[in-house]
């Protein structure tokens, strides 16, 4: 079990410690939502938690195979519902893999991001688009 402090500092903002290591992150409302937008809002947490997962997930399977995935990248674009509750409709992550790695690597890579423990749970109202920069898609 991990344990995340959570703390609401006043203004929209809050502050949220890893309890592992200590490492502190701050959040903020977003400007279209009365907030000052000076931070990461917590449904950008919630992308960059789809983005850095599947960097690691592919990171676990390459450093497994010793194949060099430095310079892999990934761009979430997070779209909010317009009517209605206030929710994410939609994350596209824009994958960029190094040019350096065969077609079977990336076939593996493709495979193993589409498992990522952070896409696996998120609800399935939010459409979660992966673009992969060899211009081969995977919408799910």
């Amino acid at each position: 079990m991990t344990a995340i402090q959570c703390r609401y500092t006043g203004d929209l903002h809050c502050t949220a410690q890893h309890g592992p290591s200590g490492s502190v992150l701050n959040t903020d409302a977003p400007t279209d939502h009365d907030g000052l937008g000076e931070s990461f809002s917590p449904t950008d947490l919630l992308a960059t938690a789809l983005g850095t997962c599947i960097l690691t997930i592919m990171g676990l399977a390459a450093r497994r195979r010793g194949w060099d995935l430095v310079d892999a990248s990934v761009i979430v674009e997070k779209t909010m519902t317009t009517e209605g509750p206030r929710r994410i409709e939609s994350l596209q992550a824009q994958i960029s893999l190094p040019v350096a790695l065969s077609q079977e690597q990336k076939t593996l890579l493709k495979r193993v991001a589409n498992d990522c423990p952070v896409k696996r749970n998120l609800d399935t109202s939010i459409t979660i688009d992966l673009i992969w920069n060899d211009a081969s898609s995977t919408a799910l």
